[in-house]
């Protein structure tokens, strides 16, 4: 690593000073990611404008905003997914920017697209960047073209169930079955041996249509044991792209994060070097707009194949930030007002670890706890950072994601950040409602997660207990 590259908060991502200034950014979202990108906003000079469902009306975004626009009830398809009430509420407050967040709308090209009509910059890649990779199909071979390792599988969609049968034998079992319009883990089936695999065909093909209205499905070879590990990246709206190293997400429960982390403890200085130019070669294939994922699996002989890329800013981003000591929604604002970057890559130069904290009860199988927050206490102290958008005395609404915090501990090594975050769960105190933070207390103290010693499977096996 050079210098430059070793210090990017001196350098920053670009090379050259930045054209105007957005005037005023409309959040297209809610909770911890609208505040956290109108905090970015107000240290820039950047008006903000907060939209809300009336489930949200109490909400610290809300109260924060510059401006803020009720947009609806809180059934998300009425509010956070209502595009024209969105745009109406941008012209009627003349914001000149949306910021989409993650979720929602983050990765919906026909809102990007709107929004370009509506003269309106969307923060994020342009619509066609968002299409090639929203389909999984069209995605996979963008990649193969690109040069890119990706898992042996269907070369589309498959046809029917003959089809199907044919080329999960030429694959050979295991076989994953996927929805090609999914996501968080619908419309998704392992298939273990021939014997099943006409039941959890039917079964992935009805999910998917429920879930998505779209039943076409591919399949790939299933990887065991396989570690789920993400590389960021930035492209500018010239060309150049680079990567900021990756983050580990193998701790995962029904394909759903969990706890996230960089570095990973299963790098290797080659294996970054391989990833990281997987990576870029990616983002380059499609000429990425904006920050963004490129997702990975890897197996147990540290092979890697591509998976997927996530076009927008990412729950688990704040760990990239804190290792590499860079403000990646600043840089979001930067590359959409025209700002190119340097197309240096950063790596880790600390150790961060990501613990997603939930109303859920992990004694009861993560079962959603909405609710009233009667007390709260988060953690504080050098190297400890709480993302969140709750506060005592705030109404959890059930209609949403139930993620309320993200505690992010920092630490020169992975073992001193372990212990860092161990003291900061035990400072964490959420009264009235159940929390994940029992689950991550446990879990750091697991011997496997303490030595690295685990896989996106891990958690099958992992024995709450009794509830302490």
């Amino acid at each position: 690593m050079d210098e430059n590259t070793r210090h990017p908060f001196i350098y920053g991502l670009r090379s050259i000073a930045c054209p105007a200034m957005f005037d005023k950014v409309l959040i297209a979202n809610r909770g911890e990611i609208a505040l956290r990108v109108i905090r970015t906003c107000r240290e820039m000079g950047i008006k903000t404008v907060a939209v809300f469902s009336t489930a949200d009306a109490d909400s610290l975004h809300v109260r924060f905003a510059d401006e803020a626009v009720c947009i609806g009830p809180p059934a998300s398809r009425d509010s956070y997914l209502n595009i024209p009430r969105l745009m109406a509420a941008a012209e009627i407050t003349n914001a000149d920017a949306i910021h989409p967040g993650y979720g929602f709308l983050a990765e919906n090209a026909d809102f990007a697209e709107i929004c370009g009509e509506y003269g309106i910059k969307f923060i994020g890649p342009t619509p066609s960047q968002i299409k090639s990779m929203g389909d999984k199909i069209t995605a996979k071979k963008t990649m193969i073209e690109a040069g890119v390792p990706v898992v042996p599988g269907s070369d589309g969609l498959v046809i029917d169930l003959k089809h199907a049968l044919g080329l999960a034998k030429e694959i050979g079992y295991p076989v994953i079955l996927k929805a090609t319009a999914g996501g968080g883990g619908k419309g998704m089936r392992i298939v273990w041996e021939e014997s099943t695999f006409e039941n959890q065909w039917n079964m992935a093909r009805t999910e998917a249509k429920a879930a998505f209205g779209n039943d076409g499905i591919y399949i790939e070879k299933f990887i065991e044991e396989p570690r789920h590990i993400e590389f960021q990246i930035a492209g500018d709206q010239y060309g150049k792209v680079c990567h900021l190293s990756e983050r580990e997400c193998s701790i995962q429960r029904r394909h759903q994060k969990l706890v996230e982390e960089s570095p990973s403890p299963f790098m290797t200085d080659e294996l970054r070097k391989a990833m990281g130019e997987a990576a870029i070669l990616a983002g380059e294939s499609i000429h990425y707009e904006g920050v963004g994922t490129v997702e990975f699996l890897v197996d147990k002989y540290r092979n890697f194949y591509f998976m997927e890329m996530n076009t927008r800013i990412q729950v688990e981003h704040p760990v990239t930030e804190e290792v590499i000591d860079h403000d990646l929604i600043k840089e979001q604002l930067k590359i959409a007002m025209g700002e190119p970057i340097s197309g240096k890559n950063y790596y880790p130069v600390m150790h961060a670890i990501e613990c997603r904290i939930n109303a859920e009860d992990p004694y009861r199988d993560f079962r959603p706890s909405p609710g009233k927050i009667l007390s709260l206490h988060t953690s504080k102290g050098h190297g400890v950072r709480v993302d969140t958008h709750v506060y005592a005395g705030y109404m959890i609404p059930p209609y949403y994601d139930s993620m309320i915090a993200k505690l992010i501990c920092r630490a020169r090594t992975r073992q001193e950040c372990i212990t860092k975050m161990e003291r900061a769960l035990e400072e964490f105190i959420v009264e009235g409602i159940k929390t994940t933070i029992p689950f991550h207390k446990k879990l750091m103290r697991d011997e496997n997660f303490r030595s690295g010693n685990f896989h996106t499977g891990f958690l099958n096996n992992f024995d709450m207990g009794s509830e302490e």
